[in-house]
């Protein structure tokens, strides 16, 4: 059974990968390629590249699939373990509710408190102390919306109305998610970084991961629904 949504999760999520590299290669190359170019001028220096730009073009799109293909396994066994516990009425709508709570949590709320930022930005002596909040708070993150999840089962036991449930989970997420801004280090600041390149560049990152899990809930959700279709149990 498990292998069914592991096999789903890798095909729809190589493809969701696919997809999310192709607008990274169409919107997010060419901000990169200016944030390049301005941190290079901003140096005065032009660093050695161990892959030419070209280069690195051609291999966003084997990162983007290779990744595609790993979350979308990991997806796949969690929606099997998950499938039974949640609350919409059909796998297409599962797929998609579970997509979103892990873009919120392992994206989103990541994102709000360390926004990505161009190569130049940052000082690269404090890189594995970034790296390490980054992911630290990916982690928490994750683990708030599952919290946040059983509360809301446990609510739901208990009797408590739908609007009272999301009012009181809600409340609870942000206040989680508050403390963890504030015990975590803060961001690098961007210094004189003009604000235009970086918030394209942003808004690029954003963009990306949005088609990626949206493309993974919707693709697994439809491999799903053909499979039952077709009376496939698993």
């Amino acid at each position: 059974m498990v292998s069914a949504y592991l096999r789903r999760g890798m095909a729809a999520g190589l493809l969701a990968g696919l997809l999310a590299g192709l607008f990274a290669f169409l919107v997010g190359e060419p901000v990169l390629d200016r944030a390049i170019t301005l941190g290079e001028t901003s140096a005065d220096a032009h660093h050695e590249e161990v892959f030419s730009r070209p280069t690195q073009k051609v291999g966003l799109f084997f990162a983007t699939g290779l990744f595609g293909v790993t979350v979308g396994g990991v997806f796949g066994i969690v929606y099997s373990f998950f499938r039974g516990r949640l609350a919409a009425d059909s796998d297409f709508r599962r797929s998609i509710s579970l997509a979103g709570a892990v873009f919120v949590g392992a994206f989103l709320i990541p994102f709000l408190k360390y926004p990505a930022n161009p190569p130049s930005v940052g000082d690269p002596s404090t890189i594995r102390e970034r790296t390490a909040a980054y992911f630290t708070l990916v982690a928490l993150s994750l683990l708030a919306i599952l919290l946040a999840w059983l509360t809301a089962g446990t609510l739901k036991a208990r009797g408590v109305n739908a609007l009272r449930r999301r009012l009181t989970v809600g409340a609870g997420l942000v206040v989680v998610v508050a403390v963890l801004f504030l015990l975590l280090p803060a961001a690098p600041s961007a210094g004189a970084f003009p604000f235009g390149v970086l918030w394209a560049f942003r808004l690029s990152s954003v963009g990306t991961q949005v088609i990626f899990w949206a493309g993974l809930g919707l693709l697994f959700g439809t491999l799903c629904e053909r499979a039952r279709r077709k009376g496939v149990t698993a």
